[in-house]
């Protein structure tokens, strides 16, 4: 009979920035990329943000893999329905170290943007470390069955939480879209707003730029 034996071992991982942190930064992002995505191609939709006032954080999916038949492009997932509590545990812990090693205590404004499958580890990040930033960006993504009301009680008044989406995702469906919005009412309750755009399950370099000027 077969059995499933854990080691604990030491490993590391990269990560992505973008432009440089000086005291003229305005904004710091931490920024968690989608399904598919390598944190040094995803950091790209930021690269239109002005340089000196925006510092951009992208942390790097654990798990790569070869994408299609040619086995020449590599994408990246944070997890899987296999052994899920567990690698939570290793892939916050990563996170932690990017934050203590990026982030000053003294930060200017913080904002953290999940994107499609992102949207599930900033989301577990910021509940499990009480992280509170200005803006939450929920984006594309679908918000963590296990998460409670609870879990956010932390958020000062002033953070806001974005829900945003396209009106023709192909990944979100009318079900999905109300699942979502009830789901992230309950859990993020005054500081939740909706913000549909024009488009499909793509990054809204538009909001982005939008959300760093404000």
């Amino acid at each position: 009979m077969s059995k499933e034996k854990k080691v604990i071992y030491t490993s590391s991982n990269t990560y992505s920035t973008l432009n440089t942190l000086t005291k003229s930064t305005k904004n710091i992002w931490i920024v968690f990329h989608g399904l598919g995505y390598l944190s040094n191609y995803f950091i790209r939709y930021f690269s239109h943000l002005n340089s000196k006032e925006n510092y951009i954080i992208a942390p790097q999916a654990p798990s790569k893999y070869y994408q299609g038949n040619n086995f020449k492009h590599v994408g990246a997932s944070w997890l899987t329905k296999e052994n899920t509590l567990e690698e939570t545990k290793n892939v916050l812990a990563y996170i932690d170290e990017v934050f203590k090693t990026e982030v000053p205590a003294n930060h200017p404004n913080l904002i953290i943007l999940g994107y499609s499958q992102g949207v599930s580890i900033a989301s577990r990040w910021m509940a499990s470390r009480k992280i509170n930033c200005n803006h939450l960006v929920l984006h594309s993504g679908g918000i963590p069955i296990e998460l409670k009301p609870e879990d956010f009680s932390f958020l000062k008044n002033e953070v806001t939480v974005t829900y945003l989406y396209g009106n023709k995702d192909q990944y979100i469906t009318e079900a999905l879209k109300t699942e979502e919005v009830l789901k992230g009412s309950k859990l993020f309750g005054k500081h939740l707003k909706i913000e549909v755009f024009e488009g499909i399950h793509e990054v809204n370099k538009d909001f982005i730029k939008q959300l760093s000027e404000t």
